[in-house]
């Protein structure tokens, strides 16, 4: 979801949350990726720690005010922000289902319990697909191969019938060793010429 379906943009956050240690932009980046790539918050995103123990950990090997850690924390889920021209691509791809073509839509996100309960929440077009893995809900994160797996089982996909989407290329190569075609998306606005090049939309 994060950066295809939805906005994600790590170090306009720490920008907003955390002004004087990410005056540049190469700052924001550089304290973007100490926190969230990281194990911390890929466990987070696994769902193998809470907000709390989250913002603890973060605290402890960053330094940064825990009161604002949690400010950020928590409020990440109501801040990511459907990208409208990804939204169109989806609505497209639902109207071909809906007419007869023989599309399915899933889902296969990193996304902690508590931002995808938020989701699901505010967002009817998640409704949309046909099915989906929240990885928090699991307790696997791509790119294991465990969930694509999960998702094959889970969800009756096969091979090179299916196209994934993703936006880190680690993830897109763990897809392709699953024997999936893959498209990487470093950039949402490219969605619709990209998928257009894959699968003829």
């Amino acid at each position: 979801f994060g950066a295809v379906l939805f906005t994600w943009e790590p170090a306009k956050l720490v920008q907003r949350f955390f002004p004087s240690c990410a005056v540049t932009q190469g700052q924001a980046q550089a304290l973007a990726k100490s926190i969230f790539s990281h194990d911390d918050w890929q466990n987070f995103d696994a769902g193998r720690v809470s907000v709390h123990d989250l913002v603890a950990r973060l605290h402890t090997r960053t330094q940064l005010p825990a009161s604002v850690l949690h400010d950020m924390v928590a409020h990440i889920g109501p801040h990511l922000e459907p990208i409208p021209d990804a939204i169109e691509v989806l609505q497209q791809l639902r109207q071909q289902r809906d007419a007869g073509q023989d599309i399915k839509l899933f889902y296969l996100s990193n996304m902690p319990e508590p931002y995808a309960r938020t989701l699901e929440q505010r967002h009817a077009f998640i409704q949309w697909f046909d099915g989906g893995i929240f990885s928090g809900d699991h307790k696997i994160i791509k790119p294991d191969a465990a969930i694509y797996r999960l998702a094959t089982q889970q969800f009756g996909i096969a091979g090179q019938a299916t196209v994934f989407i993703d936006d880190s290329l680690p993830n897109i190569e763990a897809a392709r060793a699953h024997g999936w075609r893959a498209m990487h998306l470093p950039q949402p606005h490219a969605l619709r010429t990209q998928l257009g090049n894959e699968i003829g939309l």
